[in-house]
């Protein structure tokens, strides 16, 4: 008996090798039992940290980690708005919740760890500007840099304009983003005329 739980810890923390953070239905797919998933839990090799989501205990977790736990809690979920900005390095600190955005319809998670702030997102504009990283061995969609800013422009009441003017201003000045992709998203975003007047402020004293 002692072989059987000592092999099946050895291939449950095999399978963290290159992942941070694993559902509980890959750790059953792969043929770990519920018990050795509560005896590692239980000794610490590993650390529940949503519902069915596990991560490895003591080990160097990547940037960004919530980001990918959070794309594992909801699989249709984009990165957006600050958690993007963050992402993309133009706010110095990461917003306590994880900013996702969902279609109208897409179903989302009640409270979990990380706590989320989801925004319903209207098809096809959904699915524009969207980037795929790897976060800690998982495939996490983020928007682009350009279509972020399009996004915090677009939404004044969730993004304090100065956040927005500030994140464009040093997109702008640290080469981050082209004029001609800034343009294009902010056009499909309708707000180019407003993005344009700061834009012309920042090319200006540049």
């Amino acid at each position: 008996m002692a072989s059987v739980e000592h092999s099946q810890r050895n291939r449950l923390l095999a399978l963290f090798g290159p992942r941070n953070v694993m559902r509980a239905s890959e750790l059953k797919d792969a043929g770990i039992t519920p018990a050795a998933i509560a005896r590692a839990v239980e000794d610490g090799e590993i650390e529940r940290v949503s519902r069915g989501l596990y991560q490895r205990c003591r080990v160097d977790v990547a940037r960004h980690h919530a980001l990918a736990v959070a794309s594992m809690r909801v699989p249709k979920g984009i990165v957006t708005m600050l958690s993007a900005l963050a992402y993309h390095g133009l706010v110095d600190e990461e917003h306590p919740r994880v900013w996702l955005a969902l279609g109208p319809h897409d179903w989302a998670p009640g409270p979990s760890c990380p706590p989320l702030r989801i925004l319903r997102f209207a098809e096809p504009y959904l699915r524009q500007g969207v980037e795929h990283h790897a976060i800690g061995g998982v495939n996490v969609p983020i928007y682009g840099l350009a279509k972020t800013l399009a996004d915090v422009f677009r939404h004044p009441r969730l993004v304090a304009r100065a956040t927005a003017v500030e994140a464009l201003r040093r997109a702008v000045r640290e080469h981050k983003v082209s004029l001609e992709a800034l343009e294009r998203n902010a056009r499909a975003g309708s707000v180019w005329t407003i993005m344009r007047s700061h834009l012309d402020s920042v090319l200006l004293r540049a």
